[in-house]
């Protein structure tokens, strides 16, 4: 696991400033703390970051390949085992063990052609100098980031963070208004945008090839997702496929020279991990797992039920959150704003986990792959009411309905917050899942706007995606949906973040290509019945887990944002109030927050979300390199209680 950075001039052989390109790798370091390494060439410079995970001496990066390839290099090929016997056949001899020279030289043996090959998690740029070619690429989910900017006067910058490319010094920082209305939206910003305008993510499944003197292409995408169920596939075959599939894919990512820790939840996705984990382990795995002082949110009992049942070495870390200390370091750590609750907890357990091991498992990726949110049931729920009533119903009646009917919250009880169904009902099958998909609800983040970007639609994000996915069924669109848009935006970013804030290597199984494609394949009632989600993934493992963790209650990694806004008697709401910056950036609809603050400090209603994501991007504006440190300091005294224990 690593962090890269480099300019590369795409007209001519001009010199690169040397001084940006430090900048930048110094800014990864926290990816790389292990070493750091650099390519210069007229026209051309690599920068490189090394968490060492396989063969510690001899993977040191950028690294040179037979015919000449340059490569630099984020994440792991975890099938670069088998794919040395294709290079050994080439003629060519291999002289480390690391992944980082067998995917060097396959590249330069098969250039692009080579993608398809790799099972893993990678960002790589691989120049070619016999044709003065370079390659940018992600792999097929997106669980490894790269960003790129092209400058006026012919120069390509790339780095694994946004934080990065900014450090280069050569780089405008001019906010995208519309990407301040989908990060409001979605709690993130969707690819291939970033907060900033010019700055672009490349896609997940995506490769950019730029020929030096030559004129630019877009990305092309070079791997695809179809959901398309197969044909009289029976269930309980289906079903005795899965154990193996899953432990196949688990076997391949505990390769590693350093240890190996699973994340433990205590749900079904982190508990199957673990359980695939403890077949291929002599001794006990090692689990870690994070505890909240609101018992509503702590799931530790059912991480320690699920530690005992597998005789796990487990580890908890009980965290007394003090958001508002925590604030400017989540800001720092992301890089752009960021509103998923979970981030603080999610950072503070890679941390915790990384006192024990380098590398971890997670369950990442489960519920889009099983299709296990809630609101894959709602879906399908508001596609079935659509097909009874006549387009002019739905139109003329519903969704006026749905406009007009107060927008409740809970404690309401659930028959009267119909809002939202009766919106999704009235709209189209994408606009509804759009809306479902989203953090706010479509009239609370319309109000906290201004008036200029309130016409701007984010819904068209996700619309887009599921009418991508080319199929009629409305939970297999709006899982492609969610593995085009809020897993690589979201998901994915929050853990990979986190767990290089804190130097920690952490993979996911569930997202094994293999497994993924293999999960397409499968009828939409395998994944969703009634209303049990994640169907066949929880029937195979009965035989593995206890009944109690397979069919509890989802109850999710959230963070309980609504009680933090009332602690202390609103002192963050009145931190919230003091910030001048959110209120001059010319974003946000004062009144509205004023008047949300005050229902939430009364108890009119729960605004936790909403303040919290006005909170996250006014941390996001007053942000400084030095806030990192705040998660960096072994002692995490002063930003929250942190305390470990091991369960027999």
């Amino acid at each position: 696991m690593c962090g890269i950075a480099g300019l590369v001039d795409i007209k001519a052989r001009r010199d690169i400033d040397r001084g940006a390109l430090d900048r930048m790798t110094r800014a990864l370091a926290h990816r790389g703390p292990d070493g750091e390494g650099f390519y210069i060439e007229p026209g051309l410079g690599f920068g490189h970051r090394r968490l060492a995970i396989i063969d510690e001496t001899g993977g040191q990066q950028p690294f040179t390949a037979t015919g000449g390839t340059v490569l630099c290099y984020n994440g792991e090929i975890y099938n670069f085992q088998r794919l040395q016997s294709e290079i050994a056949a080439s003629g060519r001899t291999l002289k480390t063990r690391s992944d980082t020279e067998v995917l060097g030289e396959l590249l330069d043996l098969r250039g692009s052609d080579a993608l398809p090959r790799l099972q893993g998690m990678f960002a790589f740029a691989a120049w070619d100098p016999r044709d003065e070619t370079l390659i940018l690429a992600r792999d097929r989910l997106g669980e490894k980031p790269l960003y790129t900017y092209f400058t006026d006067d012919g120069f390509l910058l790339f780095a694994s963070e946004l934080d990065a490319l900014l450090a280069s010094q050569i780089i405008p920082r001019k906010i995208d208004r519309t990407a301040v209305a989908d990060y409001l939206y979605y709690g993130y910003v969707p690819d291939p945008k970033t907060i900033y305008r010019h700055i672009h993510k490349l896609p997940p499944a995506h490769e950019l090839v730029i020929r030096r003197g030559r004129e630019l292409c877009a990305p092309r995408r070079w791997w695809s997702l179809k959901m398309a169920p197969q044909q009289g596939c029976h269930y309980e075959a289906a079903k005795e496929t899965l154990l193996p599939t899953l432990d196949m894919v688990v076997s391949d990512q505990m390769v590693s020279d350093r240890p190996v820790a699973a994340f433990l939840s205590g749900g079904v996705d982190s508990s199957a991990i673990a359980a695939s984990m403890q077949i291929f382990h002599d001794d006990r795995i090692t689990t870690c797992a994070m505890g909240f002082d609101d018992t509503t949110k702590d799931e530790r009992h059912y991480a320690q039920r699920v530690a005992s049942h597998l005789n796990t070495d487990h580890h908890e870390f009980t965290v007394t959150l003090k958001a508002d200390r925590m604030l400017p370091a989540i800001a720092a750590i992301y890089g752009e704003p960021f509103a998923d609750t979970s981030s603080i907890p999610t950072a503070l357990l890679c941390r915790g986990t990384r006192q024990h091991t380098v590398v971890a498992l997670s369950g990442d990726g489960g519920d889009e792959v099983f299709a296990g949110y809630s609101r894959y049931g709602g879906i399908l729920q508001e596609h079935r009411i659509r097909r009874l009533l006549p387009e002019f119903a739905r139109r003329g009646v519903i969704a006026p309905a749905g406009q007009l009917y107060p927008s409740l919250t809970p404690p309401a009880p659930a028959p009267l917050r119909l809002k939202s169904l009766l919106m999704a009902i009235g709209e189209g099958e994408e606009t509804g899942y759009a809306h479902a998909a989203c953090i706010l609800s479509p009239d609370r983040y319309r109000a906290l706007l201004t008036e200029d970007l309130r016409d701007y639609r984010p819904e068209a994000i996700v619309e887009t995606a599921m009418l991508s996915a080319n199929t009629d069924d409305p939970v297999l669109a709006a899982q492609a949906a969610d593995m085009a848009t809020w897993l690589p935006g979201r998901m994915l970013v929050k853990i990979d973040r986190a767990s290089m804030a804190a130097g920690l290597e952490v993979r996911a199984p569930l997202l094994d290509h293999r497994l993924v494609e293999w999960s397409a394949t499968l009828p939409r009632s395998f994944k969703l019945k009634g209303p049990t989600t994640k169907r066949i993934f929880k029937d195979a493992h009965k035989s593995r887990l206890p009944e109690e963790i397979l069919y509890r209650h989802k109850q999710g990694f959230d963070a309980p944002v609504d009680g933090w806004f009332r602690r202390e008697g609103g002192a963050l709401l009145d931190i919230l109030l003091r910030r001048q910056t959110w209120q001059d950036s010319g974003y946000f609809n004062r009144d509205t927050i004023l008047s949300f603050t005050e229902r939430h400090r009364e108890g009119k209603g729960n605004f936790g979300q909403e303040l919290w994501s006005v909170l996250m991007f006014d941390a996001f504006l007053s942000r400084n390199s030095a806030d990192r440190s705040l998660l960096d300091d072994p002692d995490i005294t002063e930003t929250a209680s942190l305390s470990s224990s091991a369960v027999a």
